[in-house]
């Protein structure tokens, strides 16, 4: 008897005939219940609708209106085999270095003369290409300064297809990252890269040639305003080529970019500005 009344209560709890109330509550008062909650999400999802509104009248389609303050911009080679930073190969196997030329050519072509005449205007060099807007008036889109695949000398694939890896004198590409508004070097003096062998490999990097001349990212390529603002920037790139570095060793490198107002490695990021690989050229006896 007794579970027959509790079986009645639960009955009567999820459906009483008598007060006709459902889960112990009138259909109005459930109705006010769920006109509530209508409301309140119907507020909530209007609040984040304005909110969101109005951060996104604080934005700038062409630039960023909170970037990092990176004082050290980060660098980059190409070819990049692997995340390891090694180049390995040998002199007589074509397929061991075939995939580093093969990089370097798909990398280099929208630097062509060619290409860069279509997109990007020649500059003054040696002084910053600034392009200030005109108070609410947006001087977009930005021009773009050429960066000539010629420029690159022995390097640039043109002469010597195969950027000097079955001869034992490879090229490797540097770029710095994009960072928008950075103005590096000042009092006319250009960022320049250089690179050198760790120190229990000094003795076997030979002799390095820098394309540009100095290894120089020239002036007329900053400030970077963003790829919305400036959509057929090139970046300016710098080619080392190693002319005799010893073969069947290894030889780690350090290349970095010096200038006067870039300061390199920090607490944080000790590889800032800087970037190290591994070079090792095989050639049979």
């Amino acid at each position: 008897m007794a579970k027959d009344g509790e079986k009645n209560e639960w009955k009567e709890f999820i459906w009483n005939p008598r007060t006709r109330e459902f889960l112990g509550r009138t259909a109005s008062s459930w109705g006010l219940i769920l006109l509530f909650y209508l409301i309140f999400y119907i507020f909530l999802a209007g609040l984040f609708a304005l909110t969101m509104y109005v951060m996104l009248q604080t934005l700038d389609d062409h630039k960023p209106t909170w970037q990092d303050r990176l004082s050290t911009p980060g660098m980059v080679i190409r070819p990049k085999a692997d995340e390891t930073f090694e180049i390995v190969y040998n002199t007589k196997n074509t397929e061991s270095w075939d995939m580093y030329t093969q990089t370097l050519e798909k990398f280099l072509t929208p630097y062509n003369d060619s290409i860069q005449a279509q997109k990007n205007d020649e500059c003054v060099p040696d002084q910053y290409f600034v392009q200030d807007d005109s108070g609410e008036v947006k001087n977009n889109p930005k021009r773009s300064c050429q960066f000539n695949r010629t420029m690159l000398g022995s390097c640039s694939g043109i002469h010597d297809h195969y950027y000097g890896y079955p001869d034992g004198q490879p090229c490797i590409i540097i770029k710095l990252n994009r960072v928008i508004g950075m103005l590096p070097g000042k009092d006319g003096q250009a960022p320049y890269v250089t690179c050198g062998a760790k120190r229990e490999d000094t003795d076997k990097i030979g002799k390095l040639q820098y394309f540009p001349e100095n290894g120089t990212f020239n002036l007329m390529y900053y400030p970077y305003y963003g790829k919305k603002a400036q959509v057929n920037y090139s970046q300016p790139l710098v080619a080392v080529k190693f002319l005799n570095i010893s073969a069947n060793e290894d030889v780690n490198i350090e290349c970095k970019i010096n200038a006067n107002n870039i300061p390199t490695g920090n607490e944080r990021d000790k590889f800032a500005g800087r970037v190290s690989f591994k070079l090792r050229i095989n050639k049979d006896n």
